[in-house]
């Protein structure tokens, strides 16, 4: 994380706690001058709308005093959700044996990006199996984490076969009805 980010974490994470919730983490993010910062919350009986608005309240009128952004920014509280981003190494040690995305600040063997199984969390370090081998990585150069999201099932996926709308077979040309006999 950011130093900002993580400032900001310090400062709000006990009003998070005392409403009954995980400060899972926090995104600072600039598009040219607008800056949004994201709020991750997270509960072990899952994280409501009235969660969202709760902390959002507490959160602005914290960061009003303590003014750690210069300038307007945008505030969003969201859970981590199914593809849940990872910032710190006990989120990643949670997840062990579970598929995730990596992108690195440094490239490891020429490369940035990654998708592979958390195999291992060491002190200062995170490794993944990618593609039949171990990757390890330090936790200071991982830009960006987070859980690949669960591919659909073969019972859900939608094939151009099942897609609604107009039906097109040998009888139809256009979107006029040929009669055959």
């Amino acid at each position: 994380m950011k130093p900002s980010e993580v400032r900001i974490g310090k400062a709000i994470a006990p009003a998070v706690e005392a409403l009954g919730l995980e400060l899972w983490g926090i995104e600072q993010l600039r598009h040219g001058r607008r800056v949004t910062l994201r709020v991750f919350i997270d509960c072990l009986s899952g994280v409501t709308i009235d969660d969202c608005e709760r902390v959002s309240r507490q959160v602005s009128a914290i960061l009003d005093v303590e003014d750690p952004i210069q300038g307007e920014y945008t505030l969003e509280v969201s859970s981590p959700g199914i593809d849940r981003p990872l910032f710190t190494l006990p989120q990643f040690e949670r997840y062990l044996g579970v598929e995730a995305n990596v992108r690195l600040r440094v490239p490891v063997d020429g490369r940035r990006r990654f998708r592979g199984v958390i195999e291992k969390v060491m002190a200062d370090k995170v490794a993944l199996l990618v593609e039949g081998r171990t990757v390890e990585m330090l936790h200071a150069d991982i830009e960006r984490a987070g859980l690949a999201p669960p591919a659909p099932s073969n019972d859900n996926a939608r094939t151009a076969k099942s897609r609604p709308g107009k039906r097109r077979d040998s009888k139809t040309k256009g979107s006029k009805r040929v009669k055959t006999r």
